[in-house]
């Protein structure tokens, strides 16, 4: 007797509202976009509760590198002022005293993102203590829970047991994310003050750690180190018909002699009509590009070679942008250079 295999769950994952924003109806969102040199900064306001994303302001950095000394600068410095404008929103008292929560599992590069920003925070919450903070900085703590696989413990029941026991004005959670674009791995760092559902973009869903659960305003951060491989899949067939769209053009032989280059991304092409889509796909040309996604996701998911996939250079990565988000941390909650 054949098992059937339920497919309802599977869907492409991901924990950026970026990538969900276009199917979301106009009248739920207010989207402003700012592009400052090749630093693309969305800010989207979700005006109601809906089934993709909760109410409140996501922002979103796009970023190329962060790997040269200025480009990690001038990203620095658009992270610093977008956390600025979401903490002054909170509206808290001047001397406000913050934790952040790292979370993941340092064990697994992909996941160390939070855990790696701690390492580069300020922390001076037991100097208050000993009434030996100097007056340039604020009230700082940090906390890294592990994951459940690790504990066995929830994440949220852990700081929620923290919070109950040491005085806390402020929340900051930074973790890895997942992303349903390849070009948004490593190069896009979203802020929210929604907070956050640990797992939920892997299919792992944890209690969510948010100002209703935690009863604090909670600030969520985070960057997607990891891509379905059914996305890189998707991904390689638009790739293939833009190629083909580019050969189009002019001595399609002139052309391959320079395949190494990515000129047709820029140049492009005239596109393919209907039938030269299934000319050259088959039935799959036929798809949307939504059903496209489905299929591929459908087919590898149940028998397991939807794999979670991370860049090669991760370990260099994950450094670079734990440094650059606790340095922004560091800059706006002790205001400092």
């Amino acid at each position: 007797m054949n098992e059937e295999v339920d497919l309802s769950k599977y869907k492409i994952r991901t924990d950026l509202l970026i990538d969900e924003v276009d199917s979301l109806e106009e009248k739920v969102v207010d989207t402003v976009e700012e592009v400052i040199d090749d630093i693309v900064i969305n800010s989207t306001k979700v005006l109601k509760d809906n089934a993709i994303r909760k109410k409140g302001m996501y922002t979103t950095i796009s970023f190329n590198d962060i790997t040269d000394r200025d480009n990690f600068k001038k990203v620095l410095d658009a992270f610093v002022r977008e956390l600025q404008k979401i903490i002054d929103n909170l509206t808290l008292k001047p001397d406000f005293k913050t934790l952040v929560i790292g979370l993941g599992n340092q064990n697994s590069t992909p996941d160390s993102l939070g855990v790696k920003v701690c390492d580069n925070l300020i922390v001076t919450r037991h100097l208050f203590e000993l009434d030996e903070a100097s007056s340039n900085y604020r009230n700082l703590a940090s906390f890294t829970p592990d994951v459940m696989g690790n504990t066995g413990i929830e994440a949220e029941d852990i700081i929620s047991g923290l919070i109950d026991k040491i005085d806390v004005d402020l929340v900051i959670v930074v973790d890895a994310l997942a992303s349903s674009k390849i070009e948004r791995v490593n190069k896009t760092i979203q802020l929210t003050d929604t907070g956050i559902s640990p797992g939920s973009g892997v299919g792992n869903y944890r209690k969510e750690i948010s100002p209703k659960t935690l009863k604090v305003p909670v600030i969520a951060i985070g960057v997607p180190t990891v891509v379905d491989s059914a996305i890189i899949v998707v991904d390689t067939i638009d790739l293939l018909v833009k190629k083909i769209e580019y050969l189009k053009n002019d001595d399609p032989k002139e052309k391959l002699k320079n395949r190494d280059k990515i000129n047709f991304l820029k140049e492009g092409g005239p596109k393919l009509s209907p039938k030269e889509k299934i000319d050259l796909l088959g039935m799959i040309g036929e798809l949307s590009d939504e059903d496209l996604k489905s299929l591929i996701y459908d087919v590898l998911t149940p028998v397991g070679y939807n794999m979670m996939v991370t860049p090669k250079e991760i370990d260099f990565v994950i450094d670079k942008l734990a440094l650059l988000i606790g340095k922004g941390i560091n800059s706006v909650i002790h205001e400092i250079n």
